[in-house]
This record gives structure tokens, sequence and C-alpha cells, in this order.
């Protein structure tokens, strides 16, 4: 097994390991839980420093024979699907965080109350998932990685979430089934149109001045295609209108998978409309850049203000995950360097934060059995370093500058200035509404009215400070040295300014 292959199935060693564990065994199937998530963080973050020091990605790909149709041998290497992987810079980023939370998100399982063996096996398989999509060269294995992360996700939510965990469970699979089908329609037209799945094949083949079809595309089928594709990616991000089922799902499932929830699969959305809505039609994106730079707005705004009206924490962040992921629609509608680039950032900026801010308030549910502001408040005298570390992920997620969320939203908002000024000023607004709304959260939960009967509420546990420590760190570092990100990002924000004719 090849690199590649084993990072992406080096979680499913894990789910065998647990299937001949007794479910009575709590803290073994715990600790094998955590240790199936190392090889992935492990083998993604040497590959990280290994690409830093000049290791050429492209030596990392695979490529075996899969699928081949009988009747299409006369057209060569056209009509068959292969099994291929690889990575570029943006890739191997989000690899690596992906194996991260995925790591502290097992950690912060110690929530979980029941059936530890069924809850890893699939928090396992939902990682390998994730991590398939990531590198995945070829669409339809990027379909299936993609289907992979709905079923686990379904039952983790449906089974250890809160009291309406069922219908956030069903609102995810039927919101994100639509996106699916819809995603599995254009790349079955792709296949039909063009005898082949290979992504870069594909991006050579759709900018070609003279493309060797076997049928032709046209240009309405083109836009109807990318459309097609803004609205798949669209629910996944989420776009407004096609939100109303995150929020549930922020809301009723449970802390640890939702760090994963809105630190990674919220960003396919993101990186579908990067790697193949940029990528395979540049051009249709070029003539909607305005439309997404307006929806980037909307988010921003009515996520802002719906933050601001909630009463609830739970329902703050996920509001505010709608607002941010508006972030990523300005900046990549703004098709500059900088805006693209700060679109990219936002994706791994909003990555840790969310995860680190979903940690804390599962910290503080788990103390108090609320989220609520009038039910909570002085947890700076109860809770100290809990309350201090919520302080540092709200500041950084309201943009504070030396933190990653100030870095993403400046790039993305210069971008978005050079192109579209008018537009861009009103979308600062948010930026102003994301402080308003944050502070106003953060200060009632810490320092507001205190609630007396929290006063024994025990603080930080040993085992609930890594994933703490882990994510502020790399907020900071990547606040405080854009560089180790912006490097291995230089290669794909190159290609991608060449598509567009930047």
């Amino acid at each position: 097994m090849s690199l590649l292959s084993f990072l992406i199935f080096s979680p499913l060693i894990g789910v065998l390991v647990l299937l001949f564990i007794p479910k009575k065994q709590e803290n073994l199937l715990k600790l094998i839980g955590f240790l199936a998530t190392i090889p992935a963080f492990v083998v993604s973050l040497n590959l990280f420093f290994q690409y830093r020091s000049g290791l050429d990605l492209s030596t990392l790909s695979e490529k075996l024979d899969w699928i081949a149709f009988k009747n299409a041998i006369q057209y060569g290497e056209l009509f068959t699907i292969k099994y291929e992987l690889g990575v570029d810079g943006f890739q191997l980023v989000l690899l690596v965080l992906t194996a991260v939370v995925a790591m502290l998100a097992a950690i912060a399982s110690v929530h979980i109350k029941e059936e530890w063996k069924g809850y890893f096996m699939l928090f396992l398989l939902l990682e390998t998932g994730m991590l398939g999509v990531f590198a995945a060269e070829n669409l339809v294995l990027f379909f299936l990685f993609f289907e992979m992360t709905l079923i686990p996700t379904f039952f983790l939510i449906g089974k250890w979430g809160y009291q309406e965990k069922e219908k956030a469970a069903y609102s995810f699979l039927i919101y994100n089934g639509l996106g699916s089908a819809i995603l599995l329609i254009v790349i079955i037209a792709l296949f039909a149109r063009t005898g082949t799945t290979n992504i870069e094949a594909l991006q050579a083949i759709m900018t070609s001045d003279d493309p060797q079809l076997l049928g032709s595309i046209s240009e309405d089928l083109k836009l109807g295609l990318f459309i097609a594709l803004l609205v798949a990616f669209g629910i996944k991000l989420p776009i407004f209108p096609l939100h109303s089922w995150m929020v549930r799902v922020h809301v009723q499932a449970p802390p640890s998978i939702v760090m994963i929830h809105s630190g990674i699969l919220l960003k396919i959305g993101a990186y579908g409309l990067i790697r193949f809505g940029l990528g395979i039609f540049p051009e249709q994106f070029t003539s909607l850049a305005v439309l997404l730079a307006v929806l980037g707005v909307i988010n921003l705004l009515y996520g802002a203000f719906l933050a601001f009206v909630q009463k609830d924490f739970k329902m703050v962040l996920a509001y505010s995950s709608i607002s941010h992921m508006g972030i990523v629609l300005i900046g990549l509608g703004a098709l500059n360097e900088a805006g693209i680039q700060g679109a990219v950032f936002q994706v791994v900026s909003h990555g840790l934060i969310s995860a680190l801010l979903f940690f804390l308030v599962g910290v503080f549910y788990e103390r108090t059995q609320t989220t609520e502001f009038e039910k909570l408040g002085g947890m700076a005298k109860a809770m100290p370093l809990t309350a201090g570390f919520l302080l540092a992920g709200g500041m950084a997620s309201l943009g504070l500058p030396g933190m990653s969320g100030f870095v993403s939203e400046f790039m993305a908002f210069l971008g978005l200035f050079k192109e579209m000024p008018v537009l861009a000023a009103v979308g600062a607004l948010g930026i102003i509404m994301t402080a308003v709304y944050l502070l106003r959260a953060v200060l009632g939960i810490t320092y507001g009215t205190a609630n007396w009967q929290w006063y024994g509420a025990k603080d930080l546990r040993t085992v609930e400070f890594v994933p703490a420590i882990v994510l502020l760190a790399l907020i900071l570092l990547i606040g405080v040295y854009p560089n180790i990100l912006s490097e291995p990002l230089q290669s794909t924000l190159e290609f991608i300014m060449l598509r567009i004719g930047g």
C-alpha cells in the first residue's frame, strides 16, 4: 500500500481492531478509537514538513486500473475509471487540518456516555471518507468518499445527539442527499461527454480551444453544469437559503461531531467550489463572480444578524458559521489573488476556530447541562481556564489581529475592495456585527451575572487541555506566521490565477 492510500485508510485499521473488542471494555475502546487517528496525523504532518523542505508532491500520486466498460475498448483510455490519488499544496493543507481536527475530536469524545464501540467505528469511517475526499484525483472516487461521510454522520447525529437529534439527522441526510444527487448528475454528464472523470484531464478539456470530445459541450451546458455544481456544494457550505439543516446539526449533534462537521465537512463545499468550480469551469465561474460575491455578503450579514438575536450559545455559533462561510464566497467572488488566498485561509482558519469553540461549548454543557446565556454567567470565576480559552476563541473568530481570523478576513475583503468597493463596504457591516454578537455572547458567559450553582463546576480536565491548547496554538501560529500556509498554497493560487486569466 502506497503512502496516500495508507494515510486515507489507516483509520479503518482501528475499525477492524474494534470489531474484536467487547462492548464492556470502555477504556480500551476509547484508547483504540483515539490511537487509530494518530497514523493519519503523523503521516500528513510529516508530508507537510517534507513539502516545505522541497518534496515534489507529484511523486505521491497513485493510479491503478479500476473500472472499464467493455463496449468502450475502441476508445482506448476513454470511458475507463481509475483509482487515482494525488495532492497539491491546498489538498495537503486540508489533509493536515482533517487529521488534526479528527484526532482532537476523538479526545473530545470523552463526553460521549454510551456505546463507545459503535461510536468509534462510525467515527473512524467518517475520518476515512473525509481524508479520501481531499486526496481523490477522480470525480467518481471523490463522489464515493463524499458519500462515505454522509452515512456515519447521520448515525452519529441521530444516535448520540441531543433532544431533537433524529430531526437534525434526517434534515442533514435529506439536504446533503439532494446535493449528492445533483453532484452525481454533473459527474455523469461530464463523463458521458468527455469519456473521463480524471480531474486534471477535465481541467484541460473544458478550456481547450480544440477539445477532443466524443460529444460537444455547449456554453449553455457548461453554465448549467456549473450552476448545478454551485447548488450541490452550496448546500454543503452552506449558502443562504440552503442553510437550515446546518443550524439543526450544530445545535443537536454531540460536540465532538460538531467539531468535525463545522471544522471539516462544511469545508468540503468550499473545496469543491475552488477545485472543481474554478478548476473545471473557470469561464462560467468568472461570469457568475458578482453573484458569488453578493451571496457571500448575504451570508455574512444574514448569519451575523441572526446570531445577534440568539440566546443560546450553540445557536450563536451555528449562525456564526453561516456568516463566516460568506467570507469564503466573498474572497472567491473577488477573482483576484488576495481574495482567493483569503478564501482559502478562511477555510483553514474557520476550521480551527469553530472546532475550538464547539469543543468549549461541549465542556460547558457537560458541567451545567445548558448553553443559554441567562443560565450561564460569571464562568470566569467558576471555570477560569475554560472561560479564558473561550475568550481567546471569541477574539479569533471576530478577527483580532495576531490570530488566523484576521488574516483570512483582511485578505478576502482586500480582494473584494479592489473589484467591488461598494459591495465590500456593505459586507464590512457584517464584520462589525460579528464583533457585537461574539462579545455579547462570550462576555455574557464569562463576566455576566454570576450563577452561584456553577461555582462547584470542575475546570478543564487534563485530557480536555489537549484540544484547547493545540487548536489555540495553531490559530495563533497562522495569525503570527501566515507564511506557514501561504507558501504551500502558492502553487495552487498560481494555477487558479492562470485559469481565470489573472
